[in-house]
């Protein structure tokens, strides 16, 4: 496999942390969110690695926490006239592109994803000029305007079984932005994928060694690894998948505890599948090392409950997410491809 491009991970413009709430504040917030998802006929789609109090709420409103791709199912067959979407921009773009008439809300749109942002859509589309031979297959966590740019959107449930397809029909790759994915993509289909060197901040900071000093502290727990992590965290796995996936991992193992090594906002959901069993969050920093991560995404954490009542109290300006027409059109094909080509692994 190919690389290109590695994105200096210096640049990211890491985001304030959110003010902790009191209990009578996040109460507060709890019932004010509540009245408005009414008021303003609107749900609450929220990603797995959002906070457990904002996937707690979206349950208990009717609304979904998801992978991504569930997201964007969901956000588009929903009745509800707004969408309040406690994730990451793209993830709000994606409902955007997808439900086009109704009004989309982030908690703050300056929820970034380090693989967007290490994915300049001027710079990826120059590299796709440069390579016209290949079929573009981008990950979901990309800009409108990169997805725009592709043949196809992808996101890591069916990674594997689009590039198995792509590849039985001759089809050269190339594949964008997160080079752990593109490489373990690559080793388990033998696709001819050219990739682009972006990297999740929190994936990227599991370590080999700590989490093999991990393994023998807890000998009869589960590995279950997401593969946006390095190719050495992902040889130390039992079970290798989406979020969805891995929770499905964590239900069906026979292991008494797992150890996890994605963003520990999927404890929530994970928890609620497989109440009986321990999890722990891999070790990201080695010995002396600071971590910069500590595995929770530090945009996701931006989703708080303040932050989610005040976009649905209507100033529009700081929260709603508009796409051009024509951006949309574009964007909208490789997603639709993405979308009837999962209906058809069912």
């Amino acid at each position: 496999m190919s690389e290109f491009i590695d994105f200096d991970q210096s640049v990211y413009p890491f985001p304030v942390k959110p003010a902790l709430l009191s209990s009578d504040k996040k109460a507060f917030y709890r019932e004010r969110i509540k009245s408005l998802l009414i008021e303003k006929n609107a749900v609450i789609v929220a990603h797995y690695y959002t906070d457990s109090e904002i996937q707690a709420l979206a349950e208990e409103t009717g609304g979904c926490v998801a992978d991504s791709l569930e997201m964007a199912r969901f956000g588009a067959r929903h009745p509800a006239s707004t969408l309040l979407v406690a994730g990451v921009r793209f993830m709000g773009e994606t409902a955007k592109i997808l439900s086009p008439e109704k009004n989309v809300l982030m908690p703050t749109l300056d929820a970034q994803c380090s693989l967007d942002i290490g994915c300049p859509e001027e710079e990826f589309s120059r590299f796709c000029d440069e390579h016209p031979d290949r079929t573009v297959v981008v990950y979901a966590n990309t800009s409108a305007a990169v997805k725009a740019r592709a043949d196809w959107v992808v996101t890591s449930s069916i990674a594997v079984e689009l590039i198995e397809h792509l590849d039985s029909l001759g089809e050269k790759i190339i594949w964008a932005p997160d080079r752990h994915l593109g490489r373990y993509v690559q080793k388990q289909t033998g696709a001819d994928i050219l990739c682009w060197q972006g990297a999740c901040i929190v994936h990227d900071e599991f370590k080999t060694q700590s989490l093999e000093k991990m393994k023998a502290l807890y000998p009869e727990a589960a590995v279950l690894v997401h593969p946006e992590s390095p190719q050495a965290i992902v040889d130390l796995a039992d079970a290798v998948g989406s979020t969805s996936q891995l929770i499905k991992a964590a239900q069906t193992l026979p292991n008494p505890s797992m150890i996890v090594a994605t963003d520990k906002g999927i404890f929530y959901k994970m928890q609620q599948a497989c109440p009986e069993k321990s999890l722990y969050i891999a070790p990201t920093a080695g010995e002396g090392a600071t971590c910069r991560t500590c595995a929770h995404c530090p945009w996701m954490a931006m989703n708080g409950l303040q932050a989610i009542a005040e976009a649905l109290e209507g100033n529009a300006e700081h929260h709603q997410i508009h796409v051009s027409e024509q951006l949309r059109k574009k964007a909208l094909l490789p997603l639709n491809k993405m979308l009837d080509f999962a209906e058809s692994l069912k």
